[in-house]
């Protein structure tokens, strides 16, 4: 491998087909096809949809991230992987494609953890991750609290239900808001009272639950305020809502996040994944990080998404890390756990 090594990386675990290329620790190319605007029309995300989009998308999304990066393939030196979790027909066109371009090649392959790669990704805009740092990681799929220290995960807490990225989709839907919900929801609340209704922090104060998450209750508690609110329900209304929903998801995941930071004492707190593109998220866990004494390191928000630059970064960390690469018979998996970085 190079002195400067190039990492190329491959993002299908649901519905964005991503390639992100690294050339010695710098981002050169974030490329995403996304196949949105056809889960839109079923109203969230349909696999099958998804896996063929991918199909038809991988190959001229990887020759668009060579050609903004300035290489060509046979000038990358490694090739990862998002091999779980996900979406397992998603998953199984970016493993294929992926195994394909580095036994072609004759690079180095690793298959890694989406959710690590969520945390990975910052290091592409503030440079290496301080050791350990607490993660929250906030999406459609996943809502969790994780503790990295070397290239081990220690799992803090998760959602018991749905996820975060999970509620603001359904939440939005009942607002009558077009999918996905976490955008317009975000928009629609810029104009709203976040105090105007008094909604549930699910598990605030559960001893048991401590860093743990819940979220359906919260949207079933929505659904029956909207319902309550007869129809129409006004611009107005639905901006109250959108405000008072969004407050209340805020509150509980940054207090959450700050809160094992402290128990831990751990300075450095990351906030990733999708959901983390929230701008209310964000600034309140912003402010109570700056209050506890924490230093907050937030991607910028095209980062925060499902992207090929986030698998390439964990690919590029771990190659910096002396990680050995993945044996080539590595699955794609739905349930591949947070304690696993890459398959070995």
């Amino acid at each position: 491998m190079s002195s400067a090594p190039v990492v190329l990386g491959i993002e299908t675990s649901c519905d964005e087909t991503g390639v992100g290329i690294v050339v010695d620790g710098e981002l050169r190319a974030n490329v995403i096809a996304s196949s949105i605007d056809e889960q839109a029309r079923f109203g969230g995300v349909v696999p099958e949809v998804a896996s063929r989009a991918h199909v038809d998308a991988i190959g001229p999304t990887i020759d668009a991230a060579c050609k903004r990066a300035g290489i060509a393939l046979t000038d990358v030196d490694a090739v990862a992987v998002t091999a779980g979790p996900g979406l397992v027909g998603s998953l199984l066109v970016g493993v294929a494609a992926a195994k394909g371009l580095a036994s072609g090649l004759g690079v180095d392959l690793y298959g890694i953890n989406h959710l690590a790669a969520h945390v990975a990704v910052d290091e592409m805009e503030h440079g290496e991750l301080p050791d350990p740092v607490i993660a929250l990681l906030v999406s459609g799929g996943h809502s969790s609290l994780v503790l990295l220290e070397g290239d081990r995960i220690q799992p803090l807490g998760q959602t018991l239900d749905d996820a975060a990225g999970e509620a603001f989709d359904k939440v939005a839907r009942v607002l009558g808001l077009p999918f996905p919900g976490g955008p317009h929801i975000d928009r629609a609340a810029r104009e709203g009272d976040p105090s105007a209704f008094d909604l549930p922090r699910g598990l605030a104060h559960d001893p048991d639950h401590r860093f743990d998450f819940s979220f359906s209750g919260l949207k079933t508690a929505v659904t029956r305020l909207v319902a309550s609110l007869g129809e129409p329900v006004s611009d107005r209304q639905v901006a109250d809502v959108a405000a008072s929903f969004q407050e209340a998801v805020a509150d509980v995941l940054s207090r959450k996040a700050v809160e094992a930071c402290r128990t831990h004492g751990i300075e450095h707190l990351v906030l990733g994944g999708g959901v983390a593109a929230n701008s209310r998220l964000r600034a309140l866990t912003g402010d109570r990080a700056e209050s506890a004494g924490l230093i907050l390191r937030v991607p910028r928000p095209d980062l925060c998404t499902d992207n090929g630059a986030m698998v390439a970064a964990l690919g590029a960390r771990l190659i910096r890390h002396g990680v050995a690469p993945t044996s080539p018979g590595f699955p794609a998996t739905s349930s591949m756990p947070v304690t696993s970085v890459a398959f070995s």
